[in-house]
């Protein structure tokens, strides 16, 4: 990123992967940046390298948000081209493209880019170490990005939910209204991250690219990767539990209670994709980058349920 002009206003934003939980928030939060195009799978599928090119050409913007990306974690074991494409190979289109005409893109990583094996939360600086065909077609994807030199942010976000869409804490929703008791893995940690909160910090860091000077010139000098998560980290029996208990304060009728959510072992549970022990990630960098504090995740989490419920 050694470019620190300013962005055009108003700027031509391209979204891609809309009609996904993060793509979702992103419209409502990119639309006062720009004139935004927003495009789901229908209209911008990112296995098809050679329309995503012509897409690019057709459009022209001066900003590519790419919220799509191939996430079925097991799925991807079985899948590994099909994970590389959307995950590796089409963010290298978008990022020659950005390279190639002076745009902006922005784009979405994740905490399984790590082994898991640290007993702190890692930072930017710490060397990624992948233990699923996921993570490392992620990884593949931050470093075409890099390698291109183009204008970027990368965010690397984890455990991400919203109100919309399918997510563990709807499906722990869906399954105590279902059954007396669950069982929860128990020796994974990390941070629930809402898509909202995602979406917010991502618009409030193009305004500043945009507005401010002093940030587009340590934007610019930077190497465009923040990790981005809500504070504070659980288990996911932890979040299960939270789940199951302010659930239940805001009325929802379950079977099973908080008490009866089994905590498990890793090795109780295999799944063909391994998972990090600890994707806690420290987020220093960019609250202090932004001037923000970023919030809590049960302050969201509860958010989510209070919409999810209002509206069953």
């Amino acid at each position: 990123m050694s470019d620190a002009r300013p962005l055009p206003a108003p700027p031509r934003i391209l979204l891609l992967g809309a009609d996904g939980q993060l793509g979702w928030e992103l419209r409502r939060a990119l639309l006062p940046l720009g004139m935004l195009q927003a495009c789901g799978r229908a209209r911008a599928d990112l296995n098809d390298l050679a329309a995503l090119r012509a897409l690019l050409d057709r459009e022209r913007p001066d900003i590519v948000v790419n919220a799509a990306a191939y996430t079925a974690v097991d799925k991807a074991e079985s899948e590994p081209e099909a994970a590389m494409r959307v995950n590796a190979e089409a963010p290298a289109v978008l990022a020659d493209y950005a390279a190639a005409q002076g745009a902006f893109l922005v784009h979405y990583s994740t905490d399984y880019v790590f082994d898991g094996r640290k007993d702190q939360p890692y930072t930017e600086r710490d060397t990624p170490a992948p233990q699923s065909v996921y993570g490392r077609t992620k990884l593949e994807g931050e470093r075409a990005i890099a390698r291109s030199g183009c204008r970027h942010f990368t965010f690397r976000t984890s455990w991400v939910f919203a109100a919309r869409g399918g997510n563990f804490a709807k499906t722990m929703l869906r399954l105590a209204r279902e059954r007396d008791s669950l069982r929860v893995v128990s020796d994974q940690l990390g941070a629930p991250t809402s898509a909202e909160l995602i979406a917010d910090v991502t618009a409030l860091a193009l305004h500043r690219l945009r507005h401010d000077a002093d940030f587009a010139a340590a934007a610019a000098g930077a190497s465009g990767l923040f990790h981005l998560t809500a504070t504070g980290s659980t288990s996911w029996h932890g979040y299960a539990c939270f789940v199951l208990e302010r659930a239940r304060a805001l009325g929802a009728a379950l079977r099973c209670a908080t008490e009866a959510v089994q905590p498990i072992a890793t090795a109780d549970y295999p799944l063909p994709a391994p998972r990090p022990a600890s994707s806690r990630l420290d987020c220093a960098r960019i609250q202090a980058a932004l001037g923000i504090t970023l919030p809590a995740w049960p302050i969201q989490v509860e958010r989510m349920l209070a919409e999810v419920l209002q509206s069953d």
